[in-house]
C-alpha cells in the first residue's frame, strides 16, 4: 500500500499557499483601517463583499485541502487522519458561522476552538509507533509540532488580552498549521522513495 496518494501531496501543498494569498488578497480589498497586525484573519469576513467572498472561498478550499490530505494520507494512524478532517470540516464551518464586524459570536468562537484544537493535535494522533515510519509521523516531530501550535495559541490569547499583535499571532500559528500536513506527505513521500532505491539496490547487489 502507498504511504501517501498524488492528491494528498497536491492538496497539502495547496492548503499554506491558498491560505495566505487568501488573506492577503482580502486584506486588500478591505477599508482603509484595517490592520492585519492588530486585527484577525475573521473580521475579514464582515468587510466588502468582495473581501468576504475571498475569505469564504478561502476557507473552503483550506478546509476541502485538510480533508482531502486525511483522505490520502495513508501512513498516518486513524485517529490523526480523523482529527486532521475535522479541522477541515471546521474550516469551512467557518464560512456558515463567520465573526461579526463587532463584539463577539458564541457559534464562531467554539467553531475556531474545535477547528484550532483538532489541528493542533492531530500530529501527536497521528504518530506511527515504528522506526521505519515516515520523518513525519515519528513521536518526536510530532509532539514538537503540536506543542508550536499550542505555544501560538498561548501568544495569540496573551495578544488578544493585551490588545497587541493579535493579527500577527493568529496568522503564525495558521500557517503553522496549514504547513505541518505538507511536511508530514513530504517526508512520506521521501521515505517511500529511499524504500524503493534500497529495494532496488539490493536487488541489483544479488
Amino acid at each position: 500500500m502507498r504511504l501517501v496518494t498524488w492528491w494528498a501531496l497536491v492538496s497539502s501543498g495547496c492548503a499554506p499557499v491558498v491560505l495566505i494569498v487568501g488573506w492577503t488578497t482580502a486584506a486588500l480589498l478591505e477599508e482603509p483601517g484595517y490592520s492585519p497586525v492588530r486585527q484577525t484573519i475573521s473580521v475579514l469576513a464582515a468587510g466588502p463583499p468582495s473581501g468576504h467572498w475571498v475569505l469564504t472561498g478561502t476557507l473552503i478550499i483550506v478546509g476541502t485541502c485538510y480533508l482531502a490530505t486525511a483522505w490520502g494520507l495513508r501512513a498516518a494512524s486513524p485517529a490523526g487522519r480523523l482529527s486532521l478532517a475535522g479541522g477541515g470540516v471546521a474550516a469551512i464551518l467557518l464560512t456558515v458561522f463567520p465573526a461579526p464586524r463587532s463584539g463577539g459570536s458564541l457559534p464562531h468562537g467554539w467553531v475556531v476552538g474545535v477547528g484550532f484544537t483538532m489541528l493542533a493535535i492531530w500530529p501527536v494522533l497521528a504518530v506511527r509507533r515504528s522506526r521505519r515510519a515516515p520523518w513525519g509521523l515519528r513521536l518526536a516531530p510530532s509532539i514538537a509540532a503540536s506543542a508550536a501550535m499550542w505555544v501560538g495559541a498561548l501568544w495569540f490569547l496573551i495578544e488578544l488580552e493585551l490588545d497587541g499583535a493579535v493579527g500577527t499571532a493568529e496568522r503564525v500559528v495558521t500557517s503553522a498549521q496549514a504547513f505541518w500536513p505538507t511536511v508530514v506527505v513530504a517526508s512520506c513521500v521521501w521515505h517511500s522513495a529511499r524504500s524503493r532505491y534500497r529495494r532496488t539496490s539490493a536487488s541489483r547487489a544479488s
